[in-house]
């Protein structure tokens, strides 16, 4: 069985929220075509969120009629869709209704108050609103998730018990007084006033514990204990076996082979907009952008629109260090004939010369390390990149004049700038031959 991340665009391999891939079956034909979803239960589970709401999510977005309580377990919905395209809507419905908006872990769980929907994060103590325009929310609120029965049944049973304490406790004190007041009276003490005379004889001021009142201790001891308990089981809830933090996954992905780590690398010039469990926004959009290139087998079949969708809903389309990210991601070994396709995109998000340098950073990096075969067509590279209007002439020569180890090692830098140094002449030899005519 396969499992993928939640959400799939979470690329540490050793992440904690793992689900089944979407197992879909297309049965019949003609108007009595349906698609079965085999293990819908399975991945609802994962979830933590009810079969129902998922496939009711998926026949609003797919405009399909869905069965929303099967008794034999046959989750439904009506037409023929594949397996990708079904786990392609998943994901909108984790987005929705499963991640924390804050941390974007999945650790959350849905409440319904006053009509409207909340998420409340394990991990992170978030309580965020689900958007109340959406179709499945009215869906929600006539369903609303059943609460745990273990949970209810023992908060409820701790009350009970702490009132029985409270109860027991009061009744024993007043039976303690009044046999303690009726004894003192037979031997000629005041009622309720002790055995002062012992204590004068022994010469202490400690009063003797009344019969009884072990048994009120006792009592008490236990309603605390209980309470502890049920206070260490809520604790346990919201435990991490495994640390998530930044620091860790690097750490962790320090020790993968070098074929499975990340190539993907930005500048660190500007503070990071932070995106997933302290993973930045960039992150977030390489991994995406590498996640649909393998689902649809490759990145060329990865539209622009949805790369710059992507980047908008991540806050990023307008950032420089969004450019570093895409030159080492929208393309492959046809860089050369990709650039032009890619020219719409790119020229819509280099705004300043500081995207232009990021871009090129970005490529520096692609071709030096990613792509090292690459490296003898830098020249042509360049000239792509200038004859598109995406680079200027100015910040090319600013990058062509020295090495740098802010994208790659210096050894590697100098062999990309080797290798453009025909374009670099051409660019000198051009302006020259300008000026001339002027």
């Amino acid at each position: 069985m396969s499992f993928i991340n939640i959400p799939r665009d979470v690329s540490d391999p050793f992440y904690r929220y793992k689900m089944e891939r979407l197992l879909s079956k297309i049965e019949g034909k003609g108007n009595g075509i349906k698609t079965v979803v085999a293990n819908l239960p399975s991945v609802s589970t994962s979830l933590a969120r009810p079969p129902s709401y998922v496939i009711k999510y998926f026949g609003f977005e797919l405009g399909a009629q869905t069965n929303n309580n099967p008794a034999d377990d046959r989750w439904i919905i009506n037409g023929a869709h594949d397996s990708g395209k079904l786990q392609d809507q998943l994901d909108g419905f984790i987005s929705k209704f499963v991640l924390c908006k804050k941390c974007r872990n999945p650790e959350t769980d849905l409440q319904c108050k006053d009509g409207h929907i909340f998420m409340d994060c394990k991990a992170c103590g978030q309580r965020s609103e689900v958007d109340p325009r959406s179709k499945l929310s009215s869906f929600i609120l006539k369903n609303q998730p059943k609460k745990s029965k273990k949970d209810k049944s023992t908060k409820k049973a701790d009350r009970k018990a702490r009132r029985q304490a409270g109860k027991n406790g009061e009744a024993d004190n007043h039976a303690n007084g009044d046999a303690d007041g009726d004894e003192d009276a037979r031997n000629g003490g005041s009622p309720g006033g002790g055995d002062s005379g012992s204590d004068a004889a022994n010469g202490s001021g400690d009063v003797e514990i009344e019969a009884g009142s072990d048994d009120e201790l006792t009592r008490r001891i236990n309603a605390s204990a209980r309470e502890i308990d049920a206070d260490a089981d809520d604790a346990k809830e919201v435990q991490w076996s495994v640390d998530t933090s930044e620091e860790a996954v690097k750490a962790r992905a320090k020790e993968l082979p070098d074929d499975l780590k990340r190539a993907l690398v930005v500048d660190d010039d500007e503070e990071g907009e932070n995106g997933e469990g302290g993973r930045s926004a960039y992150d977030e959009l390489g991994s995406w952008i590498l996640n649909v290139a393998e689902e649809k087998g490759g990145v060329a079949n990865v539209q622009d629109v949805e790369i710059f969708l992507k980047a908008k809903e991540l806050g990023v389309e307008n950032k420089h260090r969004t450019l570093t990210v895409l030159a080492q991601t929208v393309f492959d070994d046809g860089i050369v004939k990709q650039i032009e396709g890619r020219k719409a995109m790119l020229k819509k998000m280099i705004t300043s010369e500081k995207h232009e340098k990021a871009l090129l950073g970005g490529t520096e990096r692609f071709v030096g390390k990613q792509k090292p075969n690459l490296i003898p067509q830098v020249s042509v590279i360049l000239m792509k990149y200038y004859e598109n209007d995406l680079v200027s002439e100015e910040v090319l020569k600013s990058w062509g004049a020295k090495a740098s180890k802010k994208y790659v090692d210096l050894q590697t830098s100098r062999k990309v700038r080797k290798s453009a140094e025909k374009f670099m002449t051409w660019l000198e030899e051009a302006d020259e031959e300008s000026s001339e005519e002027e």
